[in-house]
């Protein structure tokens, strides 16, 4: 099997978009600071959007559904940047610090 021919693979994206999105969640787990998160969730929604494109090359009879869906999940990740730096933004101002440990008080 050379490098070539693994690019023809399901198995390879699949795999790919697995790492991701698992690296993408262990992130969100174990950071403290908020931009970190953020930067793990951008993780998760980039291996979802490896399946749904890998999906669609190589299982899909109509090859434009998983591009639609991976410009939806490209559009939810721009509005939740969006937001969520304006979030993180709003918090600087307030506690000076965007680790989530000096922000518990916005508990409910």
């Amino acid at each position: 099997m050379t490098i070539m021919s693994l690019s023809n693979s399901l198995d390879i994206y699949l795999i790919l978009g697995a790492l991701m999105f698992g690296m993408g969640m262990y992130g969100m787990v174990q950071r403290r600071t908020l931009i970190g998160m953020l930067i793990a969730a951008e993780l998760v929604l980039c291996g979802a959007s490896i399946n749904f494109m890998a999906f669609n090359r190589f299982l899909a009879p109509d090859p434009t559904v998983g591009q639609i869906f991976t410009l939806f999940i490209m559009g939810i990740a721009a509005a939740e940047a969006a937001i969520a730096l304006s979030i993180i933004i709003a918090v600087y101002r307030n506690y000076r610090s965007v680790e989530t440990e000096d922000v518990v008080e916005l508990k409910g």
